[in-house]
């Protein structure tokens, strides 16, 4: 992901720090800990020949990354779908790598639905669109709504009208970019309340050049984070450390599920940071998750963490 990405020579003049609990998530959150927490993670794609030899058999046929995709995430943030309207039949071949599995695919809505044109005309096109998901069946996540940086709040009635029409059989979250909607405080807490009618989430989108998208907001008990980390850099680690913290916060006060999505230019080395963050996860808040198995032995990077 290239939103918000600086050079690394200016990472350390960014304040990386989580903004603070924001009053009104008390009015989402029922302030008691749920005794049953769950965190899905994972990356953008499956696809990473960088990981041949690291984590997927070195001769792993790309027909067969999904299936070892699944060995080491129990979930995908599924860009693919963005990009292009999939059949029945293709939504069916992936979730037959996830029978048995607690994985769950969480599509990014297709681009001509939020990209291009108003929202006024695009139920048609969206219900060609989610019809074939539904063939993932207990394996469909949330389906996530990227409006452009270009979205502003002027256009919030049209958004509105057409979260409206969404279907309530299918989990739904939605990311918003321009900086006019996290601007006043209180017009978004306002539309907040509006999500929260409609049992839509929001995505926060912890990136370095866009604090502003890291807003800390719930809309329901659910929480889904895209996280753009920075080649390794050390305040990779000290963000996810955060996170964590943050996260054990949300679920001592009710917090039901997070879905929590790990984005690096340097696609290679994706594993090791969702390793560390995944070792945090069982350590700190005792949840189980799948967590990437390397196949060198005696890495420098095991040897850190474990």
């Amino acid at each position: 992901m290239e939103f918000g990405r600086v050079p690394a020579h200016l990472l350390e003049a960014i304040d990386f720090r989580l903004a603070e609990e924001p009053v009104w998530n008390r009015k989402v959150l029922c302030g008691a800990s749920n005794p049953a927490p769950v965190v899905y993670t994972g990356c953008p794609k499956w696809g990473a020949k960088h990981w041949l030899g690291k984590i997927y058999p070195e001769k792993t046929k790309e027909r067969d990354f999904l299936s070892n995709y699944i060995q080491h995430f129990n979930s995908i943030e599924l860009n693919a779908t963005h990009y292009k309207v999939y059949d029945e039949q293709t939504i069916l071949k992936w979730t037959a790598a996830a029978v048995g599995k607690d994985f769950l695919f969480c599509p990014k809505m297709y681009q001509d639905i939020t990209h291009r044109g108003a929202l006024n005309d695009k139920q048609m096109l969206t219900t060609l669109f989610l019809n074939p998901l539904r063939a993932f069946k207990e394996h469909l996540g949330p389906v996530f709504i990227q409006l452009s940086e270009h979205f502003s709040i002027r256009r919030k009635p049209e958004l509105l009208a057409y979260l409206a029409t969404l279907p309530q059989d299918i989990s739904f979250f939605l990311e918003l970019r321009h900086p006019d909607w996290f601007s006043h405080p209180l017009v978004f807490e306002a539309f907040l309340k509006q999500l929260q009618q409609m049992n839509i989430g929001i995505v926060i989108t912890d990136t370095a050049g866009r604090r502003d998208c890291a807003h800390m907001y719930l809309s329901i008990a659910k929480v889904f984070i895209r996280f753009v980390s920075n080649s390794l850099d050390p305040s990779d680690y000290t963000r996810l450390d955060d996170w964590v913290q943050r996260l054990k916060y949300w679920f001592d006060h009710g917090l039901e599920t997070a879905f929590f999505f790990i984005h690096m230019q340097e696609e290679a080395m994706s594993p090791e940071l969702a390793a560390y963050f995944n070792l945090q996860i069982k350590e700190v808040l005792h949840i189980p998750v799948t967590t990437p198995k390397f196949i060198e032995k005696n890495t420098l990077f095991e040897a850190i963490i474990y």
